[in-house]
């Protein structure tokens, strides 16, 4: 979602796809999205903004496969599946304090770990990255000293004036007037692949917006899936990040639900905050 998606080697990559045949319906020609602009220039756009490794994993589909089969598995195969309180929101309150905005305090245990990685992926996923100090205050406030120290100045060059430029925003990130940027991570899970007392390797599972909403934007908003993981230690009485990488999907097939406006997107962005994440 942001620049910095892959921190742990600044390596960078872009979107890919399953290698399957897909359909896709156009908008209809009396709602052409923002009067007709086309996403001829995106991949160039995501390719800066989505610094990430293309993985693209089909569980989704062989799930879906599968579905119709009878209940006669095997007792390996059971044993692989997920207990349901594994994957059950908890309903425990995530946090009760915040800084700069940011959730803190985050409790030192799976649930803990699972909230702190998605409250991150909102956070670095934000409209605040594009912006040089609230994009540095963001990283010192979630990465350890020594992570963040690495990802500064690197993330400052990725964050160039040129490319803000090409992204329709200012030098302070900011959206020409009657516009609208829009940058959000919306998780839809989490899953821990390890944990212990110090550290914890944590999988956000989410769908990202991006784009620019306004009259005569070239670079409409969209959606995309993607699985973001992160590196956690335990420093400081709370999870920080010492690296974190995406990956693509898995995305379901689109629907077939209207394109919105820009004043519709711009209405929507105004009125509907985001949240901080329970497990």
């Amino acid at each position: 979602m942001t620049l910095g998606d892959d921190h742990e080697a600044g390596a960078s990559g872009g979107y890919g796809g399953t290698g399957q045949t897909r359909t896709t319906r156009l908008p209809d020609r009396d709602h052409d999205v923002y009067g007709g602009a086309r996403r001829g220039g995106r991949s160039s756009s995501r390719s800066l903004v989505t610094v990430v490794g293309v993985i693209v994993l089909l569980i989704a589909a062989i799930a879906f496969a599968n579905r119709g089969k009878d209940d006669s598995a095997t007792a390996d195969g059971e044993a692989s599946q997920p207990e349901a309180a594994s994957t059950a929101a908890s309903g425990n309150r995530p946090v009760t304090t915040k800084a700069g905005g940011i959730p803190t305090g985050f409790a030192q245990d799976e649930e803990g770990a699972q909230s702190a990685a998605t409250n991150y992926a909102v956070t670095l996923g934000s409209t605040g990255m594009f912006n040089k100090a609230t994009r540095h205050s963001i990283v010192d406030g979630i990465y350890t000293p020594a992570a963040a120290a690495k990802l500064q100045s690197a993330m400052d060059q990725a964050y160039s004036a040129d490319f803000l430029s090409k992204m329709g925003l200012d030098a302070n990130g900011s959206a020409p007037e009657g516009s609208t940027f829009v940058s959000r991570t919306v998780p839809v899970g989490t899953k821990i692949e390890r944990f212990s007392d110090t550290s914890a390797k944590v999988a956000v599972w989410y769908m990202g917006l991006i784009g620019m909403s306004g009259q005569g934007s070239t670079d409409p908003v969209s959606s995309t899936w993607k699985t973001w993981t992160f590196d956690l230690q335990w420093a400081d009485k709370d999870w920080k990040i010492t690296a974190d990488t995406q990956t693509d999907g898995p995305a379901p097939v689109p629907g077939d639900d209207r394109a919105a406006s820009s004043d519709e997107i711009s209405k929507a962005i105004e009125e509907y905050g985001g949240f901080t994440y329970a497990r």
